[in-house]
């Protein structure tokens, strides 16, 4: 589902099938603007974050987003999105507040330039990522860095011309499911391998040190605007995509 201007409104009640993950995507760039109808949507603790971005921009990014967050999880909930309590793992991931746990909606969420995916589902770990392409970097350096070996590998028997926006599928898949795993950065990026080709239902290749690990794990592209690449990593295979 595509929210691309700023009279967006949504539903009373979204039906969210257990077998389904829903995905939006948003563009930030249309509806951000419209800072003084999002803050209404916003906590006290989301308004205080807000203030202490330096650039307008992001802070209408920002604003924007967790009010989008906020006014679809309250379709998935049938409840007020001003109402709609979060809690934060160990690692910072957010998650719905004991209140709603009943309601056993999980979710993530990303932005990156000017657009914000979000992914819902039920009763199962999630991660998403969306990456901006971008050519102005040293590929081979940051892929040596952080990529594992394998994945090394992979990125250097491209053509050069094909390397960035392998990069960046490499780099949402990875960021997609330490997100979805809880772990965040902690989870050592070379402690396990992703597939770096397009198209990829199967990205999520080995993990280590628990090997049989990978096999619980879904893990897939998902398709963007225009620019930009994005990956899901959810736990089990039996669920299908929506939006």
């Amino acid at each position: 589902m595509d929210i691309t201007h700023s009279e967006f409104e949504i539903a009373k009640v979204i039906e969210l099938p257990e077998d389904e993950v829903q995905l939006w995507r948003v563009d930030l760039e249309a509806i951000a603007a419209d800072e003084s109808r999002w803050r209404n949507v916003l906590s006290t603790d989301e308004l205080t974050r807000a203030s202490r971005f330096h650039f307008p921009r992001d802070r209408e990014s920002f604003t924007a987003s967790r009010a989008i967050l906020r006014t679809i999880l309250a379709g998935y909930l049938a409840t007020d999105p001003r109402g709609i309590r979060f809690s934060y793992s160990e690692k910072e991931k957010p998650l719905l507040a004991a209140a709603h746990a009943g309601s056993d909606v999980t979710f993530n969420l990303s932005h990156s330039g000017g657009i914000a995916m979000l992914a819902f589902t039920r009763r199962r770990e999630i991660g998403i990522d969306v990456e901006q392409v971008r050519r102005d970097f040293d590929v081979e350096a940051i892929a040596n860095r952080f990529f594992s070996a394998a994945e090394h590998a992979q990125l250097a028997e491209l053509p050069a011309a094909n390397r960035f926006e392998a990069f960046f599928r490499c780099w949402t898949r990875k960021e997609a499911y330490i997100k979805a795993t809880g772990e965040g950065l902690s989870l050592p990026l070379h402690q396990f391998d992703v597939s770096i080709a397009a198209g990829e239902n199967n990205a999520l290749l080995a993990t280590r040190p628990n090997s049989s690990e990978a096999a619980l794990w879904s893990m897939r592209d998902i398709p963007a605007f225009s620019g930009y690449v994005a990956a899901l990593c959810v736990r089990g295979h039996d669920w299908h995509l929506k939006g």
